[in-house]
């Protein structure tokens, strides 16, 4: 079937179709209630037309598609030519000018995107601002306020320990007590850090140690001076055993007149805030009743006021093992360290030995700081004449004082050092012979 057949056959198919409808519509508007015969054949025919008419537009297509040449063709039918593909072949440059020099001009750089401006009236937007908590408020202040509580607490802590002077006791303890620098040092660090705060967990218990004539009740006497010129007279006790309680069948009342004074003591202190102390010199004559009364104030779960105190035991426990270790010790001491330095070491040395002697005596010791007090030298003593002779008003010559220096009992001379049987204790009783 040729191309004009197939043309003239399609154009009598919508010739047709259009004859059909005519009549359908003529059908329709002279209002034949029901469908006649002829109209559903003529439905038919139109439908196998429109069939007829779609396959020979299909097998249409499928001739157009198949490659050059007349393979494919059916016979009869006209030979047709392949398109011409179209190629810049044959043409020169100069045909196209324009195609020409874009193509030998270079690339552009790409220009950078502009930043995005926002509408007239409206600006530049600012960037959202992150909110900060307020509670970052509230640690500042605490901040605050927890540095001025330390500051304050740090303030009154200076405070109460220049209410007692310390520096002054230091200056009149280094002066007056000859030959104990390394005691007086670690009183005065315990003092220090007592009476630095005025709570406390504990009293501050102090047992000084040591030979007859090392100065012990003087270092007492120092002491009880120092504190009534600075908390007052009410507040300071020096209890004598041997002048207050020398009968031991008093003890048990001498033990409670003690813890009465010892309370209307500490309730008055508690009153004035300060810190009272009590001295008990002769401590190595002390009854038992007095001791396990001061045991009990000292040890056990006292309210507050009992614990704002400082008490000082001066006693000769324990002489005997203080001086035979100075006198087998004193040659393994360096010379070249000072006298302050060679005192430190011996009490360092010391006061294991002499805890565990002490300790075994009675269970107050146990709550006890211990210091033991060393043997005065021979240079010593002669400083103990120098001042008594001073104080008496006698013209301090050293050759005098060398000659009475000598009239002391010594022990055998050990590592250099020419150690005192009686420390200072004749110095007095030689003076008031002048």
């Amino acid at each position: 079937m040729s191309d004009q057949d197939s043309s003239a056959s399609a154009s009598q198919t919508e010739g047709d179709l259009e004859v059909d409808e005519d009549g359908e519509k003529d059908a329709r508007r002279r209002g034949s209630p029901t469908p006649s015969l002829s109209a559903l054949s003529s439905s038919l025919r139109a439908v196998i037309r429109i069939k007829h008419k779609y396959q020979a537009i299909k097998r249409r297509r499928q001739e157009l598609g198949l490659g050059p040449g007349t393979a494919g063709l059916l016979p009869g039918a006209p030979a047709r030519t392949s398109p011409k593909i179209f190629t810049f072949d044959g043409f020169t440059p100069s045909a196209f000018p324009a195609l020409t020099s874009s193509a030998v001009a270079p690339k552009k750089k790409k220009r950078r995107r502009k930043r995005v401006l926002f509408p007239n009236g409206v600006g530049r937007r600012a960037p959202p601002k992150q909110e900060q908590s307020r509670a970052k408020y509230c640690l500042y202040l605490l901040c605050a306020i927890v540095f001025l509580q330390v500051y304050n607490a740090i303030e009154n802590l200076d405070d109460h320990v220049l209410r007692y002077d310390l520096e002054g006791l230091e200056k009149t303890l280094r002066r007056e007590v000859l030959g104990q620098q390394g005691a007086v040092e670690a009183l005065l660090y315990l003092l220090r850090d007592y009476l630095s705060t005025y709570v406390h967990n504990k009293p501050l218990v102090v047992s000084l140690h040591g030979p007859s004539g090392v100065g012990k009740s003087h270092l007492g006497r120092l002491l009880a001076g120092h504190f009534r010129s600075v908390v007052g007279e009410t507040l300071v006790l020096q209890y004598y055993v041997l002048h207050h309680c020398p009968q031991e069948a008093d003890a048990q009342q001498c033990a409670r007149n003690l813890s009465s004074t010892i309370s209307e003591m500490v309730e008055r202190a508690e009153d004035e805030e300060k810190i009272p102390l009590f001295v008990f010199d002769e401590a190595e004559h002390m009854h038992g009743e007095i001791l396990d009364m001061l045991w009990q104030l000292v040890a056990s779960k006292q309210s507050n006021e009992y614990l704002n105190a400082v008490y000082l035991f001066l006693s000769n426990l324990g002489h005997a093992h203080i001086t035979k270790h100075m006198l087998h010790n004193s040659s393994s001491v360096a010379m070249g360290m000072t006298a302050s330095s060679r005192q430190s070491g011996l009490v360092k040395e010391l006061v294991p030995v002499l805890r565990s002697i002490v300790e075994k005596l009675h269970p107050l010791w146990t709550e006890a700081d211990v210091l033991p007090l060393g043997l005065l030298e021979k240079r010593h003593v002669m400083d103990c004449f120098l001042d008594e002779m001073t104080r008496e008003g006698f013209y301090p010559d050293h050759s005098h004082i060398e000659r009475l220096a000598g009239e002391i009992e010594y022990y055998h001379t050990v590592g250099g050092h020419e150690y005192s049987q009686t420390g200072c204790k004749q110095v007095v009783a030689k003076v008031n012979m002048l």
